[in-house]
């Protein structure tokens, strides 16, 4: 499905895309406000600086997806694969990242405060300058992580893995919970 498909069928008030493949798609400053695209195919889709504000894309492939300056307030992302996305400067304010794959993902300033990311593989993701205030991420696997200058200041990090993690400049504070 090209991409022009799915915002023809949104403007005409479809939401549920569950299982579209929109590999390679250009939605480049799209609205999908409230999409549903739950496994849906998206690797490689190109959707900088796209509204996906309270979409579900629940085990959606998103592989080398370019999702920078994306809006993805409350956004649900439960189990799905970023593994090597761009989501430089994203908002994932609120957003639900429990048990996803976010290796090697840039998420330079991206701003993940009160995130859940439980569970969630961050395993040599670059997170530098993050807001990960108030951030979910127990039992997240955030080794080899670059953390620098990220802000952590009330996240919960229990049972976190920050094996060979960049914590240079990291603001923590004493409520961030580290097991």
């Amino acid at each position: 499905m090209l991409g022009s498909e799915i915002l023809e069928q949104y403007a005409t008030g479809k939401r549920d895309f569950t299982g579209a493949d929109l590999s390679e798609a250009e939605l480049e400053n799209a609205n999908l406000s409230g999409i549903i695209l739950d496994n849906a195919l998206l690797d490689g889709a190109n959707l900088n600086r796209a509204n996906l504000s309270q979409a579900s894309l629940q085990n959606a492939d998103l592989n080398g997806a370019n999702l920078s300056n994306a809006d993805l307030t409350f956004a649900n992302l439960t189990g799905a694969v970023l593994e090597g996305a761009i989501l430089e400067g994203a908002i994932l304010d609120s957003a639900n990242l429990s048990q996803s794959e976010l290796t090697v993902a840039k998420m330079i300033e991206a701003d993940l405060s009160s995130a859940d990311l439980s569970e969630a593989n961050l395993n040599a993701a670059n997170l530098d300058k993050a807001n990960l205030t108030g951030v979910d991420a127990h039992q997240a696997d955030l080794s080899s992580a670059n953390l620098a200058s990220a802000d952590l200041h009330e996240a919960n990090l229990s049972g976190a893995k920050l094996e060979g993690a960049n914590l240079e400049g990291t603001i923590l504070e004493e409520n961030t919970d580290i097991d």
